[in-house]
């Protein structure tokens, strides 16, 4: 089986003040130095993480940044996720406009950065805060929005979280994996990269045969709960097979809501009884899977028009509002891929 390269963990930054911004800034030049961006992409590149940077400054509450690579077969980027619980933009085409500002400035800032961005995207509302994701590529790639896209965050306290994603493609087959290391920190960061790797070099199979495979795979590892879904758009099914506290929701495009089925036990650990389920996946549903350091409590309706943004934005968004400080937090968010 082939597979899609995604994003790493990558690095969160609380954005507060200037020296933050600064910080933030060299950090993405440096990572796109080693990533191979030419000077006048490196340029652009600061453009961006400064302008993104100082809109957390001046708008934002809470903002946080997450800094990461993305990489195709033959292609480097930055990926930038900006992430605010601030007053949030009513209409972010006219707030992207140069000239708007709401605060006095010039107002060069959101447009500076779609000029810059080999893609973006966005959402945002009054009194909800803004979601911005960024990428810039090494060179000109003809970008789209991932089928699939996850992010995690660390407990806090902790440099590395014991939650981790990965996505892999190819044989006909769409597959998707979240995992929770059990505790947090570096061993429990361990078990989680074990299950990627794993997961990566899995022989092809459906998600019941995968998650034994894991299972199989982790036995030198303290172990984690894990779940691991495919998307069949042939067939409008989702398949599904997960071990522990992995909560797995489809999002039909009328809003409704349905629970996905994981069976007790925990990957690397004993001798778990593994099953597979599938599930109608219409076009225009969306899969949303989540680790227990992210609360199940949100609602679509409460967010007009996020389920129709690229799958980072979802992510981004549902574990800014959902996730917990108390543990590491993983979402994750696939569409049926085109």
């Amino acid at each position: 089986m082939n597979h899609e390269v995604v994003p790493d963990a990558g690095h969160w930054y609380r954005v507060e003040s200037g020296g933050a911004a600064s910080t933030v800034r060299r950090a993405a030049e440096r990572l796109g130095g080693q990533l191979g961006l030419g000077g006048n992409r490196l340029a652009e590149l600061a453009i961006v993480a400064a302008e993104l940077t100082s809109n957390l400054v001046k708008h934002a509450q809470e903002g946080v940044l997450l800094l990461r690579p993305v990489r195709t077969a033959d292609a480097a980027g930055v990926e930038l996720v900006a992430v605010d619980s601030g007053p949030g933009m009513a209409d972010l085409t006219v707030s992207s406009r140069d000239g708007h500002s709401t605060t006095g400035t010039l107002g060069i800032g959101l447009g500076a950065i779609t000029r810059q961005a080999s893609w973006y995207d966005a959402w945002s509302r009054p009194g909800r805060g803004t979601v911005f994701v960024v990428q810039v590529w090494a060179k000109e790639v003809g970008v789209t929005p991932a089928w699939a896209a996850g992010l995690t965050r660390p407990i806090t306290g902790e440099q590395v979280s014991g939650d981790s994603h990965a996505v892999r493609t190819g044989d006909g087959r769409h597959q998707v994996l979240v995992c929770d290391g059990l505790g947090h920190g570096p061993l429990a960061n361990v078990a989680a990269e074990a299950a990627v790797a794993a997961f990566r070099s899995a022989p092809d199979g459906p998600p019941a045969a995968v998650v034994t495979h894991l299972h199989r795979a982790m036995s030198h590892t303290r172990g984690a709960a894990l779940a691991v879904a495919e998307l069949d758009p042939a067939a409008g099914l989702l398949r599904y097979a997960g071990l522990g506290n992995i909560t797995g929701t489809v999002l039909a495009p009328d809003g409704t809501r349905r629970g996905l089925v994981s069976l007790p036990g925990i990957a690397g650990h004993q001798r778990p009884t593994v099953r597979g389920y599938d599930y109608p996946f219409p076009s225009g549903a969306t899969l949303v899977m989540q680790s227990d350091g992210v609360v199940d409590r949100w609602r679509a309706e409460d967010y007009p028009g996020l389920f129709g943004r690229a799958p980072v934005v979802v992510a981004a968004t549902l574990l800014r509002d959902a996730g917990v400080r108390r543990d590491d937090a993983c979402v994750l968010v696939a569409r049926t891929p085109s």
